[in-house]
């Protein structure tokens, strides 16, 4: 079984919503959280989806899911104070769900990256049943610096050697829980990503390359390129391009 779990329980404080979470934000009508959940809805290798969800907004979540026909979602469960304790929340619910947990892969996703392509997905699915777990990276196309103390530039990094990782991160569920669960019994909140705290728990890591659109929104300029790409989409398609 492939399992879809879709955290969005931030509030969105770096957009100036507010008091709108970022994920509600609506573009032609339609939230970045929609955007986001058809592109799992709509991939033939998905199985089921799981949001974790700021509390106050499952229901709302809900109404959008049968207004949108969002099928596939299977639960709904409140997301926490942290990325990293709203997809353990996910994690925990999917564990609980599926028929055959050691069988299961998960993707982890963020809500609010709705720029994620079919291909993507499959090659994720594909690297994770093959070798446990899939990163999905870009190639670095700035110049990275590092330890820069009091103004002045540390280490510059050799881009042609830097990824950048973005989502989704795939994982076999016993092996993701595992170390999400170490994590909670050892105190330790603070890890960036589900990456991050599986290669701290010394575990190898294997990456797809991804597509440089599939952006997270964070910023009111990340919202302005993600208009700016739908639009150019849906424009292309108007004129058979």
């Amino acid at each position: 079984m492939n399992t879809a779990l879709i955290f969005a329980g931030g509030t969105g404080k770096r957009m100036n919503t507010h008091g709108v979470p970022k994920q509600f934000l609506e573009l032609y009508g339609k939230p970045i959280i929609i955007y986001t959940l058809e592109k799992f809805e709509n991939h033939d290798e998905i199985d089921n989806i799981v949001i974790s969800c700021l509390e106050a907004y499952i229901p709302k979540m809900w109404k959008l899911c049968n207004k949108f026909h969002i099928t596939k979602v299977q639960a709904i469960v409140p997301g926490g104070s942290t990325g990293q304790e709203s997809i353990y929340h996910g994690l925990v619910k999917i564990y609980e769900s599926v028929p055959e947990p050691e069988d299961t892969i998960v993707l982890i996703h963020d809500g609010v990256r709705p720029l994620v392509d079919p291909d993507t997905i499959t090659k994720n699915i594909a690297c994770a049943r093959e070798k446990g777990n899939a990163i999905t990276v870009t190639p670095a196309t700035e110049t990275i610096i590092v330890d820069s103390q009091n103004g002045e530039v540390g280490n510059i990094l050799d881009r042609s050697q830097c990824e950048l990782a973005k989502a989704p991160q795939t994982f076999r569920l016993p092996e993701i829980m595992d170390c999400h669960t170490k994590a909670l019994n050892e105190g330790k909140n603070n890890f960036i990503d589900s990456a991050n705290l599986f290669r701290y728990y010394q575990k190898p890591l294997y990456t797809v390359e991804g597509r440089t659109e599939n952006i997270k929104i964070t910023t009111p300029i990340d919202f302005y390129i993600f208009k700016a790409i739908i639009t150019a989409k849906e424009s292309s398609n108007a004129f058979g391009l």
